[in-house]
């Protein structure tokens, strides 16, 4: 197993409200924060931006454990909006090809709004660089809570490394982490798929977890950038 001990994290560690433990650092802080708010939130929304890889995916389901929100897709708005009661307005709105239909967006904001319910938008990027044709919408949406997620720092990744190979049960040199974390593609989901590899090529290969054999399995798959 690794060696906590060589590898000193300057994080702090927190559980995933029923999920995965979920590691905070600079890259996530803020959005963090926003979730832990809930539901004293400034506003009926919060919109949640960032790359693909950044995370985003992880706090809605972070945030969806906590408060019980549905997650739906810009296509079913206007079947929820039917739906919609006093009980039963939290959502997560996937917004991330854009606005498709600003009437039926307003529309569902208000009665959200009207209801006291909560909506996390995540999306690409945030809604000032979107052009609105309806100024109430820009206006509800620029005025919101705007959250810029980035993509991991080095402190993230490492403590995500560590995670996954700790729960593989796999023994890696301690060096391995700080070797990889300068090398791959700072996602979460590229450190995944990456653990993934490197356990099934030392399983079928045999072999201790080392910087030679990810350096070969880096130099022969596509995970690295």
């Amino acid at each position: 197993m690794i060696d906590r001990r060589q590898l000193i994290l300057n994080l702090h560690h927190r559980p995933a409200f029923g999920r995965e433990d979920f590691f905070v650092s600079s890259c996530n802080e803020e959005a963090i924060a926003y979730i832990d708010l809930w539901p004293n939130w400034p506003t009926p929304l919060i919109w949640l931006y960032g790359p693909p890889g950044s995370g985003k995916s992880h706090l809605a389901a972070v945030w969806q454990e906590k408060s019980g929100a549905r997650h739906i897709k810009q296509s079913t708005v206007a079947e929820n909006l039917k739906n919609i009661s006093p009980g039963f307005c939290i959502f997560i709105l996937d917004l991330s090809e854009g606005i498709e239909n600003e009437n039926l967006l307003l529309n569902f904001y208000n009665v959200v709004a009207e209801y006291r319910g909560s909506i996390l938008v995540t999306a690409l990027s945030p809604p000032a660089r979107l052009k609105f044709l309806l100024p109430d919408l820009g206006s509800r949406l620029k005025s919101s809570p705007v959250i810029n997620l980035t993509l991991a720092d080095d402190a993230l990744l490492e403590a995500v490394l560590i995670k996954l190979f700790t729960d593989r049960q796999l023994k890696v040199k301690a060096e391995v982490v700080p070797y990889l974390v300068r090398r791959m593609d700072r996602s979460i989901a590229a450190a995944q798929e990456l653990v993934g590899l490197i356990d099934e090529v030392a399983l079928a290969e045999k072999k201790m977890i080392t910087v030679p054999l990810v350096r070969s399995i880096i130099k022969s798959s596509a995970v690295d950038a």
